[in-house]
């Protein structure tokens, strides 16, 4: 009979970081990418990342058991869906999340009862720097950061389902990283045009990904600062985890500059988890916190989502529930109410 006393609830919730710091492990020591390549044994994996043999069958007899891989020490071991995700070659490979959760996130987290007790993130208190100054110095880090970004977007296809594009010509993506939702968008409805607008140091990134994607004649990018100006004229506004990053004051500036651009036809899609009020979901929860952990962000409810966009002259239209917990909030100009 399963053990679900509290205390074992208890237990199993402690010892839940080992886990996440196991897959760590296989991430840093590219486990998936060296069964895929035919090192399947403990011998040989051992010899290729340096390691124990010992503690690569303890690693591996852990990760096993919780799903990640398959087979023995004995009779080899195999890639499952879970660790195929963790190879650095596929092409949604998850593996600098592992990695990134594992190390940076993971300290930051160690401070979490001075972030809960000051309001301000732990990754200050960790690090003796914000989450942003230290990307800013450390170039390696910042790449993998957005390419643990960038893998956290399976929900981006279901954006394609969610919101009907076939009437626009033109989608802006404010504030948009590396171009990801932007060239999925784009791939999906060959006659738009795309415009991304970002700080300048990213744009060099968004370039590279965007022609690689789409090739050129598709798309331009603007390096600028989207809290004093965005590009005007455009019939889809994207603004994708960009909202969690800043208090109200902040969003309510940027949501008005974002205003000012749009044609009174235009919509604004909005891609953020919104926190249930009745706790049905987890992962904005989890979210929630997280975010103030790393860089004093929050996740908000309906209610707080509705608010903000409001104080901009934007009215929130409907919303859409998509992949992990997250949605799309699709906003229009107030006037349409007129």
């Amino acid at each position: 009979m399963a053990d679900v006393s509290p205390a074992r609830r208890v237990v199993d919730l402690l010892t839940g970081v080992w886990q996440a710091q196991a897959l760590h492990a296989a991430a840093t020591l590219e486990i998936p990418d060296r069964i895929h390549a035919g090192c399947t044994t403990a011998t040989t994996l051992a010899d290729a990342t340096g390691s124990t043999q010992d503690g690569i069958e303890r690693l591996m007899r852990l990760l096993t058991a919780m799903g990640v891989f398959d087979g023995s020490a004995g009779g080899g071991y195999r890639l499952t869906p879970v660790s195929d995700l963790l190879r650095t070659d596929h092409d949604r490979s998850m593996r600098d999340m592992a990695v990134l959760y594992g190390q940076e996130f993971y300290s930051a987290w160690g401070a979490v009862v001075p972030a809960i007790r000051t309001g301000h993130s732990g990754f200050q208190h960790a690090f003796g720097t914000e989450l942003g100054g230290h990307l800013a110095s450390h170039p390696q880090t910042a790449a993998r950061f957005q390419r643990a970004m960038n893998a956290g977007n399976v929900f981006f296809q279901d954006i394609l389902d969610a919101y009907d594009f076939s009437c626009a010509q033109t989608v802006v993506d404010v504030a948009g990283g590396a171009g990801t939702l932007l060239a999925t968008i784009l791939r999906a409805h060959p006659g738009l045009h795309g415009v991304l607008i970002d700080l300048p140091h990213v744009i060099p990134v968004a370039e590279e990904h965007l022609l690689g994607v789409l090739g050129a004649g598709r798309h331009e990018t603007v390096g600028g600062d989207a809290f004093e100006k965005v590009p005007a004229g455009g019939d889809v506004y994207l603004l994708s985890r960009v909202l969690q990053d800043w208090d109200d004051t902040r969003c309510v500036q940027l949501l008005s500059t974002i205003r000012a651009a749009m044609p009174d036809s235009a919509h604004l899609l909005v891609v953020e988890r919104v926190v249930p009020t009745d706790g049905s979901a987890l992962l904005p929860l989890l979210w929630d916190l997280h975010l103030l952990v790393q860089a004093d962000g929050r996740e908000r409810t309906l209610g707080g989502y509705r608010t903000l966009l409001g104080k901009a002259g934007l009215r929130l239209q409907s919303v859409h529930g998509i992949s992990l917990e997250t949605s799309l909030l699709v906003a229009a100009p107030a006037q349409e109410e007129a």
